[in-house]
């Protein structure tokens, strides 16, 4: 799954300058609305296009690889491999 880490980012920004930023305020300033930083924020694998993780990028001032995050999605049954489901007939 892959995973934008705005509220991490957001977290850390607010503690090193001591100030609040929040979603309003990185809406405002990205152009991605409320609502979709809400799901990104709160809809775990949210699906979003690179204008809204380059604008990101830009408003924290930081890396794609800063900013997602992969963590590997479990294999169905366990152990077994997605492709031996594809080879079976």
């Amino acid at each position: 799954m892959i995973r934008l880490l705005v509220k991490k980012l957001l977290d850390d920004m607010n503690f090193r300058s001591g100030k609040k930023t929040t979603l309003n305020k990185v809406s405002e300033e990205t152009g991605i609305s409320r609502a979709t930083l809400n799901r990104i924020v709160n809809v775990p694998g949210f699906k979003t296009n690179t204008d809204a993780i380059n604008a990101l990028c830009h408003f924290f001032e930081c890396t794609p690889a800063e900013l997602i995050e992969y963590t590997p999605d479990p294999k169905p049954d366990g152990n077994k491999e997605v492709s031996q489901h594809a080879d079976k007939q």
